[in-house]
């Protein structure tokens, strides 16, 4: 495959084929003629006004698509850690080309582009080896083009696709448009396609090692199941340190219960105690951060291998509100300045609740203990239960269920 300058290196064949065409020819153009691949608005000016002799003929590459053949081959594809590369399908591309022709005297630009045209009519495909001879040619050092040597390592001539050169149909309201963006004035132009350029980032594969020994045992379970998580008094989270019961079917041999947050790149396992054949319990981890999780009970064997997992249930690790450390009112708005537990991380979202009022903490740049909140309009005096949520998860309210009926008792902040 070819690499990045892939590209680059086409107009570099292109341009040296182009320029042998015009060998010898000096006599009958009135002097070398120039090849060049330049933006039009670039040539246009170096010619200047047209005072002086012009006799150019320029490549500029207009329009890169992608290959519609080429380009059901399949995507990327990585491991499951989300970095390790499975699969490097190339990127196949068309190159879009007008070649024009500058001359100053009668029937000079219309000369110079039949030379142009008969080149490419009579070379439709560029060969690997005439490929390798144009990088040959180019000067290895060039002060004036700093590519003219590195065009020489794209792996051009080493794709599996040849280059293959095919005329372009372009209109005159399409031709007109290009020359109207490019502000340059218009020149007898050839538009034709150059396909197809297949570039690939180098790129270092994960390959499995062969299999040395083959030990295979097959040992029939009927699959358990993870019904739903028992939760104490209808809370919609657990704190660290919690004891929280699982439900479900045959699960007797559960060893383990694993909790997953992939945005937070945290895959936390917790011992398990099996309480009966449809109940576990756990104790939430105290190392992790708050937020929602995907929870499922593994099954080990006897060398720690997993040999069962369940499926998963979403499953809330809730913030502890620490305690209020500042509240300061103004005419308009409220500061509320609260301590809490595990930190938060960056990027996560929180927001505080004051009896029915909201207020979000605003971005997170780096893992936190202590956030302000501003509540507008100003909350009137007096004592509020607070809650506060994290990506989803909210902490857990104390309440009194001896008093009748049950009372709310904490946490509070005073105002």
């Amino acid at each position: 495959m070819s690499n990045a300058l892939a590209i680059a290196a086409v107009s570099a064949v292109l341009e040296y084929y182009l320029s042998n065409a015009y060998t010898g020819l000096s006599t009958i153009f009135g002097s070398t003629v120039t090849v060049s691949a330049k933006a039009p608005d670039l040539v246009k000016t170096e010619l200047g006004d047209g005072s002086t002799l012009q006799n150019q003929v320029n490549l500029f590459l207009h329009q890169v698509s992608y290959n519609a053949t080429w380009r059901n081959t399949g995507h990327p594809k990585l491991a499951a850690d989300g970095k390790t590369q499975l699969k490097n399908p190339p990127l196949a591309l068309d190159l879009h080309y007008l070649l024009t022709a500058y001359g100053s005297n009668d029937w000079q630009a219309e000369g110079l582009l039949g030379y142009a045209l008969l080149m490419l009519h009579e070379n439709p495909v560029l060969t690997r080896q005439d490929i390798r001879n144009a990088f040959l040619a180019l000067p290895g050092a060039d002060p004036g083009n700093l590519l003219s040597g590195p065009v020489g390592t794209s792996g051009l001539a080493d794709q599996i696709e040849m280059i293959k050169i095919t005329p372009s149909t372009m209109g005159r309201e399409e031709m007109a448009w290009i020359w109207t963006a490019l502000k340059a004035d218009y020149r007898p132009s050839y538009a034709f396609q150059v396909s197809v350029v297949l570039m690939e980032q180098p790129a270092t594969l994960s390959l499995a090692f062969p299999v040395l020994h083959r030990n295979i045992r097959a040992q029939a379970i009927v699959p358990a199941q993870l019904l739903s998580i028992d939760l104490p008094h209808g809370q919609l989270s657990a704190a660290p340190g919690a004891t929280v019961k699982l439900k479900g079917e045959l699960m007797a041999g559960v060893s383990q219960v694993l909790l997953t947050n992939a945005r937070l790149a945290v895959s936390q396992p917790a011992a398990a105690t099996v309480i009966d054949n449809n109940t576990v319990s756990f104790t939430v981890p105290m190392n992790i951060p708050a937020g929602i999780y995907a929870l499922a009970v593994l099954f080990n064997d006897a060398s720690g291998n997993t040999e069962q997992t369940t499926t998963s249930l979403p499953f809330g690790v809730a913030p502890v509100y620490e305690s209020t450390t500042n509240v300061t009112q103004t005419g308009t708005s409220t500061q509320v300045t609260i301590q809490f537990t595990p930190n938060a991380a960056a990027s996560q979202s929180v927001s505080l609740t004051l009896n029915g009022q909201s207020a979000d903490a605003g971005p997170i740049d780096a893992s936190t203990g202590s956030l302000q909140f501003e509540f507008a309009p100003a909350l009137a005096p007096g004592q509020y239960l607070a809650r506060l949520t994290v990506d989803g998860a909210p902490s857990v309210v104390d309440v009194n269920w001896h008093a009748h009926p049950p009372v709310f008792t904490g946490p509070t902040v005073t105002i």
